[in-house]
């Protein structure tokens, strides 16, 4: 929906670019007023149908309209974040539903794994929340390194990443847990679970329900046999 055209559009790295034809996005902030005109960023929803609209969900056409079409009138909300740079192109900041309450601040994690991203050794990484005494909630990264039979200090890497994290975002998005891993569990279409990744950091591995249809089971025992 929102795509280059093959040989038409040029690109731009991590945006989706333009909006195909017929498509009519919006960008939302949190009072439900539309944010115009370029270099802005909220919540991402469409203004009009479009031929492959999902019409319903299966026995609960209730939850497919509180889910799309309640947040903001007339809009169907796409459940991401998006912003609109100078010259039009939109990128997918993330689910806006992934934030993390740390010591009262929300905090998105798609913004903190693109920091983490920005370390020349990391190759990728997902955040999720764990429960902390003080602060209600704190920050667990699950980091894959781009070399990971290349010895390094892990300590001082994990020192490294929080201070790119503080120059990006704030000290108060520091990680307090950083664990090194060679894989994430995700579907065979890519995504990362992330529901399996916290609840590891919960403690709950024996609740972790079916990992069977995973592109790669064994990653989830990896996992929790080097948890911090």
């Amino acid at each position: 929906m929102i795509t280059p055209i093959p040989y038409v559009t040029p690109t731009k790295p991590t945006y989706a670019t333009l909006p195909f034809i017929g498509i009519q996005p919006a960008l939302m902030d949190e009072n439900g007023d539309e944010l115009k005109g370029n270099q802005v960023e909220g919540r991402l929803c469409i203004k009009f149908p479009w031929p492959s609209i999902a019409r319903t969900i299966w026995g609960n056409h209730q939850r497919y309209k509180e889910t799309y079409f309640i947040a903001f009138k007339n809009m169907y909300f796409t459940g991401d974040g998006a912003l609109r740079d100078e010259v039009g192109y939109y990128r997918i900041t993330g689910r806006v539903d992934d934030v993390i309450i740390v010591s009262g601040h929300n905090l998105g994690t798609a913004p903190i794994e693109d920091a983490i991203n920005e370390h020349p050794a990391v190759a990728e990484s997902a955040i999720v929340g764990f429960p902390h005494d003080i602060k209600g909630s704190a920050l667990y990264a699950y980091v894959i390194l781009k070399d990971v039979g290349e010895t390094r200090d892990h300590d001082n890497l994990r020192k490294e990443i929080n201070q790119i994290i503080t120059e990006h975002i704030g000290p108060i998005a520091k990680l307090d847990k950083i664990q090194f891993t060679e894989g994430l569990p995700k579907t065979r279409s890519g995504k990362i679970m992330r529901r399996i990744l916290r609840k590891i950091a919960h403690n709950e591995m024996d609740n972790l329900g079916d990992i069977s249809t995973l592109l790669n089971p064994d990653v989830v025992q990896s996992i929790i046999n080097n948890k911090v």
